[in-house]
């Protein structure tokens, strides 16, 4: 019998919603009752291919050009944020600098604003500049509806509508993953960096 490692333990569980819903199509798909492949299957449910644009400038879609055959880690935020936006973008700068020159080569981080109308790409230059971020790490801006829509897909929310209606409750969780393998976990943006690298470093080389 194979054994079950913590990591794979937790990385399961984290993101059970997404993998559990592979099981079926949405209802009212075109594509229900073709034969599509997991994978596939995965990135129709929770990788819309949204517009977004850089804190460089550039366009880009989320699917596409960011997601498509990459490890990746993704975090929500929002420059105006006064308490875990700072803290969590201070972690990932270590986590960053803990993983080197992968980052940019065999991982790539993205944090996506949820406030995106405040939050331009010269803003979050700012803000990415004020962190002293390295290459391979890209702040996203985009229409509201969008973002808002990769939250949701993402499973950056709340079971409880209530709480969920404050979308400053969810942004201090960092999603990692091997999209081509469809490996998937999360982690406390606010855990000890050492710890995050550790947890990412596990989908840049699956066994």
């Amino acid at each position: 019998m194979p054994t079950i490692t913590r990591r794979k333990l937790l990385a399961s569980a984290a993101l059970a919603p997404m993998v559990g819903s592979l099981a079926a199509s949405e209802p009212g798909s075109p594509r229900r009752g073709a034969t599509i492949s997991p994978r596939e299957k995965l990135r129709e449910l929770h990788f819309p291919n949204v517009p977004l644009t850089t804190h460089e400038g550039k366009q880009v879609h989320f699917y596409d050009d960011l997601l498509k055959d990459k490890i990746v880690t993704i975090n929500f935020m929002y420059t105006r944020c006064k308490d875990a936006c700072p803290l969590t973008t201070a972690h990932l700068v270590k986590v960053q600098k803990l993983l080197g020159d992968r980052v940019g080569r065999d991982v790539f981080m993205y944090s996506l604003t949820i406030d995106p109308k405040h939050d331009t790409p010269a803003v979050l230059k700012s803000f990415a500049e004020e962190f002293h971020t390295g290459p391979g790490w890209l702040f996203l801006t985009g229409k509201d509806d969008d973002l808002e829509l990769l939250r949701v897909k993402l499973g950056f929310i709340d079971p409880d509508p209530e709480v969920d209606k404050d979308r400053a409750n969810h942004i201090g969780t960092v999603e990692y993953g091997n999209e081509p393998f469809m490996l998937w976990g999360a982690c406390p943006g606010l855990a000890h960096p050492e710890w995050i690298a550790k947890e990412i470093s596990w989908v840049i080389q699956p066994k």
